[in-house]
């Protein structure tokens, strides 16, 4: 018996009142009939990163030309600058044409020889495709954590990982600044959940957009009191890894904050926030 959709229990994806396919079904059957294999891991695949990416950029671009967005914004004495915004863009661009393309190619590889299906009566309930997500998450960000503190060592930093900290308030679209060697190094702690959890082409396409999502997320420089994100048990947050660009050193997880408490890596972290707050409680009682 065929496995039920990904959405299946989503409007888009139901039956037609005249018995016909709903408008997921039939766009997805469009696609694998008039696309090839290569042609949708590859070129479809790298279209959704990049509009995934710049779309979720965009908020905090937008938001510094609204001054009522300030009181969100966790750097405010940092503004950013189109300097900056250029020359972040223009290296992200860089490693999206030179690092995230070629990975891309090797997608085709990867399903060809893993066997993922693409066809729509394959495709896994929805459920189970966000399970796989979050577990995909609590592996890249093990990987990404130990990783990460590792390019920080002196002996290194300055060859690699420098690039990344160039800015000190971070911003939405630095969620992929960095040197290429970062990217391919840091890049393969998501393929952690590819190798033990990819079951179908929508698993790719749904990991790569919640990655993105949430790396984007936690650079962008605003931390909102309502935060979809927020509901996922130990997310770490924009205020998080913030305070990482802030301070240079601590809070060296993606996405959850247990291996900085399990290491003790986010006490300067707390130190600085208490400080604060002791501050706030000063000013308000004089």
């Amino acid at each position: 018996m065929a496995a039920e959709s990904v959405l299946n229990d989503l409007p888009i994806v139901e039956n037609a009142t005249d018995g016909g396919m709903g408008a997921f079904e039939e766009g997805w059957r469009y696609m694998n009939s008039n696309y090839s294999r290569f042609q949708i891991s590859t070129y479809m695949s790298a279209c959704l990163h990049i509009v995934t990416y710049f779309l979720f950029c965009s908020p905090s671009f937008i938001f510094q030309f609204f001054r009522f967005m300030d009181r969100y914004k966790i750097q405010q004495d940092k503004p950013t600058t189109w300097d900056q915004e250029w020359k972040c863009f223009k290296l992200v661009i860089a490693n999206q044409v030179l690092i995230q393309t070629p990975f891309f190619s090797g997608a085709y590889f990867f399903c060809q020889y893993m066997n993922i299906p693409f066809d729509y009566e394959s495709m896994p309930v929805w459920y189970m495709t966000l399970a796989h997500c979050f577990g995909s998450l609590v592996l890249e960000d093990a990987w990404h954590y130990f990783l990460h503190r590792a390019l920080h060592h002196k002996s290194i930093y300055k060859y690699i990982h420098k690039i990344h900290h160039n800015f000190q308030a971070p911003f939405g679209m630095t969620a992929e600044y960095a040197h290429p060697m970062e990217t391919m190094i840091l890049g393969m702690g998501f393929m952690w959940g590819m190798l033990l959890f990819c079951d179908h082409l929508i698993f790719l396409w749904c990991w790569m957009c919640v990655r993105l999502i949430e790396t984007i997320d936690v650079h962008s420089g605003y931390d909102f009191p309502i935060n979809p994100l927020h509901v996922i048990p130990f997310y770490g947050g924009a205020r998080f890894h913030d305070f990482h660009h802030k301070n240079f050193n601590g809070n060296y997880s993606s996405t959850f904050t247990w291996w900085d408490k399990i290491f003790g890596t986010d006490m300067q972290y707390k130190d600085y926030y208490a400080k604060l707050q002791d501050q706030k409680t000063e000013k308000k009682a004089n």
